[in-house]
């Protein structure tokens, strides 16, 4: 079985982004579980792309997007991905995409197919900050997110998938007085258990 975990790559300025940093770092194979990792161009041409060719090729039974969410304290295991993009921030290209569907007469929304609320309790017992999220923004995370979850059902896959935003670091709020931030090894241990939570759960 093989487990797909993608991040992004640092936008808008910052020399980092706190998902590939932890991403990269994960423990990696569980059992006969394969964790492939990926880091995923944040823009709106190539973030979707990207990743469906990874699933196309790979065949992973669940795929657990990363990304990074400023204002953030806790991993935020995100439950809808909806059929817009709608952000003032352009990507990586250049592109600003604003009230414009991710795809278009595609579903208003998708649900998350991976265990959330599982996810939250087997995150929490451990130790870990989390909780439930309703929205993934309007940018690329969203945008990523609704493209996989249209790919799979359009084409149905037997592929779950969900989204995970994890905090800023420590050195990404350090000019941002009262901006909450996770340290690099919490956000590494807690996408460690997630994985773990999915191989469990997998197994069933």
């Amino acid at each position: 079985m093989t487990m797909l975990v993608t991040g992004f790559e640092p936008f808008g300025g910052e020399a980092v982004n706190a998902s590939w940093e932890a991403v990269s770092r994960l423990q990696g194979d569980i059992g006969d579980m394969c964790v492939e990792r990926l880091l995923v161009p944040t823009t709106y041409a190539g973030s979707i792309e990207t990743v469906i060719e990874a699933i196309d090729q790979l065949h992973p039974v669940a795929v657990v997007m990363v990304g990074q969410a400023g204002g953030g304290a806790e991993l935020s295991i995100e439950r809808v991905a909806v059929n817009c993009d709608d952000a003032q921030t352009p990507d990586n290209a250049g592109e600003l995409h604003e009230d414009i569907p991710v795809v278009v007469q595609g579903p208003t929304a998708y649900l998350a197919t991976l265990p959330v609320k599982q996810i939250v309790a087997g995150l929490r017992s451990a130790g870990f900050p989390a909780a439930v999220s309703n929205t993934a923004g309007l940018f690329v995370c969203n945008h990523l997110f609704y493209g996989v979850l249209h790919h799979i059902a359009t084409r149905s896959l037997n592929t779950r998938a969900g989204f995970v935003h994890v905090p800023l670091l420590p050195g990404q709020v350090a000019d941002k007085p009262g901006t909450p931030s996770m340290s690099l090894e919490t956000i590494v241990a807690g996408l460690d258990r997630v994985v773990a939570i999915l191989t469990s759960n997998a197994r069933l």
